[in-house]
């Protein structure tokens, strides 16, 4: 479909639609937190703006690639749910919510096993209440991916995917190229840190690499095909890429479910824009020539941006 987003012209450049929201992020709001334990013996954090009262609506948030309940984007919808006295809670990865994990393993851009355990919860607890969800960057994949393997049986009722990698391969090689380098060693440093402190707890030996061939990792393929993919069960990075990357399970979906996407995306190249006839009827692609990367500024001044994502998030998970 056509996007109505048009970027301000003080923020045509993607890496400033891309940075500037980091800047300019809104102040957090106090959420409660609910540890939730997972089959494995693991956990995920779960914090949450609101109660669920009367059947009302719950929005999940799947957040990106080392985001938390702070990222710009988390923050602003939650903001947003805020002011609209919706509920909304944030699923923190493995290890993301400030407190690391209890296992080896950790989080990778085709978890849905964790997604999946967190919404039959929330069905169970809170049974009647709709679920809808939004996830971004790497948190967009894997919304993507549950809902083309779900189908009919998904959990959730509709979904907003916004900046999803759905060809991770090419996104991984992309990150290697011009100022997207930048983007790639800033993860990298925090990606690294963790596996540092893996190395240094009880799980240490069961770490697949040294603290000093971590410290070597300087690309994304680097790093999956040592780390993600043999903590996770995959073959090599290759294989990771191949089964987790999302655009493949777009043509299954059978909720209602809009993927966002800036042509601009510094993270990302062509070819993780699905073509016609890779989408179910249920997916709308909405196809933005600028935007950057989970950024999509489109007025105001320098000083006090305004944003795309939220109001047309909200109009498209609650439809009139």
């Amino acid at each position: 479909m056509t996007s109505r987003f048009q970027p301000s012209r003080w923020w045509r450049n993607p890496h400033l639609q891309t940075i500037w929201p980091l800047l300019t992020k809104p102040q957090s709001l106090p959420l409660q937190r609910q540890t939730l334990p997972l089959s494995d013996g693991d956990f995920v954090h779960l914090d949450w703006i609101g109660q669920p009262q009367h059947l009302t609506p719950i929005t999940v948030i799947l957040h990106g690639l080392e985001g938390d309940r702070d990222s710009h984007y988390v923050r602003r919808m939650l903001h947003s749910l805020h002011r609209q006295g919706q509920v909304g809670v944030v699923v923190h990865q493995r290890s993301c919510s400030g407190v690391m994990n209890a296992l080896p393993r950790t989080y990778h851009s085709g978890e849905t096993g964790d997604l999946t355990e967190v919404l039959t919860h929330l069905t169970q607890c809170y049974p009647g209440h709709p679920l809808r969800a939004v996830g971004y960057s790497l948190g967009a994949n894997v919304l993507c991916k549950y809902l083309g393997e779900t189908g009919s049986a998904s959990l959730l009722e509709r979904g907003v995917a916004v900046s999803p990698p759905l060809d991770l391969a090419a996104c991984a090689n992309r990150m290697e190229r011009g100022f997207s380098r930048i983007y790639q060693r800033y993860l990298l440093k925090k990606l690294r840190h963790k596996i540092h402190q893996k190395l240094a707890g009880p799980h240490g030996p069961q770490i697949p690499v040294t603290a000093s061939q971590c410290q070597q990792l300087a690309t994304f393929y680097q790093f999956d095909h040592q780390v993600t993919a043999p903590l996770h069960g995959f073959a090599s990075a290759d294989d990771y890429y191949r089964r987790a990357s999302g655009k493949q399970f777009l043509s299954s979906v059978q909720r209602p479910l809009l993927v966002l996407h800036a042509a601009d995306d510094p993270f990302m190249t062509d070819a993780v824009i699905p073509d016609a006839d890779e989408l179910s009827e249920a997916v709308t692609l909405e196809l933005c020539p600028r935007g950057g990367h989970v950024g999509f500024i489109s007025h105001g001044p320098p000083w006090r941006p305004h944003f795309y994502l939220e109001p047309r998030i909200q109009s498209f998970l609650n439809p009139a």
